[in-house]
């Protein structure tokens, strides 16, 4: 018997797009720490992204990531699989190999892939694959040193300028390759008013574009830099309250499709470097929900839509999460209540690291109980695992 007076029960939330760090990166976070928090966060499944060292570009590393995240028996993890061998952007990953494996969403994340006919190459496999590619959007020539967002606030704080048009050209370039191959792409983590533009425009054509948003860029905007803290260096940087505006708007009118955390943890002697040698990133797993509910003005059913079924479709799990709740469907479940306040304290979350920008700031909305395949991982707030 669980208690959930007070709560909604939905269908598990997804996350298409965590960094776990494991291999390579284990003082930052591990697969088991990693789901933890997502358990936590009312997570009942995660894609892994593949920045990690070896990368995800062979089923050997695939393979090691999906029984780590057995063994820890917290949330389901899916690993993504590289586009390019090593993320380098130069040739494809054996991406009918993974597939085949089971593999469904493909990205470089952390690098856009650069050259046009590579990515053309890479859809027109993905799409009798049945696979989804996933875009890092960023032209690396026109953010090379860069530190926040290109506008008044860098100029005023003598900060090296990072462009929008850097993240909306490959945007662009996208949809007109998946207008062009038919192949469906996913736009990872888009941060500006022209890219949600170019999405709207995309999705009124009946292109094969999906996309998301991650709660620091509905919530924070590049003044928060003006204290110099590398907690708050993105990648993509936090941009203009316009833009803050106009991702609102995308989530609102489903323009963007998904709230994913791009939940990146960091040791604390790497975020205490200066700014413009910290490493971008930041936490998201324990506080999307609540910064969900704090700072959206949408329907709760929509909300959730975008934290579970509508991500649960684009990384092709449908079938085990997100799913109607009703006897016999898989119990992949979260219970949370839209009223509690609760504070941000950074040494109580799961995460090996603690790089929060939402340290100290109360927030409404909280995962009470979370269930995967119909054990309770998280009961009253407290992992049971």
């Amino acid at each position: 018997m669980i208690d959930a007076s007070g709560c909604h029960v939905t269908p598990g939330f997804v996350d298409l797009h965590v960094h776990l760090r494991e291999p390579g990166r284990e003082e930052a976070e591990t697969i088991e720490t990693g789901s933890r928090a997502a358990a936590l966060g009312g997570f009942t499944a995660i894609v892994a992204m593949p920045n990690t060292d070896p990368p995800h570009d062979t089923l050997a590393t695939i393979e090691f990531v999906r029984n780590q995240a057995r063994r820890a028996g917290l949330c389901d993890v899916f690993p993504a699989g590289c586009i390019t061998v090593g993320r380098a952007g130069e040739q494809l990953a054996p991406l009918g190999e993974l597939a085949a494996a089971g593999v469904t969403m493909f990205t470089d994340d952390g690098n856009g892939v650069q050259d046009p006919a590579l990515m053309r190459r890479a859809l027109e496999y993905a799409g009798p694959l049945g696979v989804v590619l996933a875009q890092h959007c960023e032209v690396a020539s026109l953010t090379k040193g860069a530190v926040m967002h290109e506008g008044s606030c860098c100029s005023h704080l003598g900060l090296p300028g990072w462009p929008a048009l850097a993240e909306e050209l490959m945007v662009h370039r996208d949809i007109e390759l998946s207008r062009l191959t038919g192949s469906p792409v996913h736009l990872l983590h888009l941060s500006t008013t022209r890219s949600v533009d170019l999405v709207r425009a995309a999705k009124a054509d009946g292109l094969r574009v999906t996309a998301e948003a991650a709660p620091h860029h509905f919530a924070l905007t590049d003044e928060s830099l003006r204290s110099f803290d590398a907690v708050f260096k993105v990648n993509p940087p936090l941009r203009t309250a316009n833009d803050v505006a106009a991702i609102k708007r995308g989530l609102i009118d489903g323009t963007i499709d998904a709230i994913a955390t791009d939940h990146a943890p960091h040791p604390p002697e790497s975020k205490e470097a200066a700014l413009d040698q910290a490493p971008p990133g930041m936490l998201g797993l324990e506080t999307a929900l609540a910064l969900a509910i704090t700072e959206l003005d949408m329907p709760l059913a929509d909300l959730v839509a975008a934290l579970s079924w509508k991500p649960a479709a684009i990384a092709g799990i449908a079938d085990r999460h997100g799913c109607r709740i009703a006897e016999g469907a898989p119990a992949n479940l979260t219970i949370f209540d839209p009223t509690a306040a609760w504070t941000v304290h950074p040494e109580r979350l799961a995460s090996k690291s603690r790089n929060t920008p939402f340290a100290g700031r109360t927030l409404r909305g909280r995962v009470r109980h979370t269930l995967l395949d119909g054990v309770p991982v998280v009961l009253d707030g407290i992992a049971t695992r």
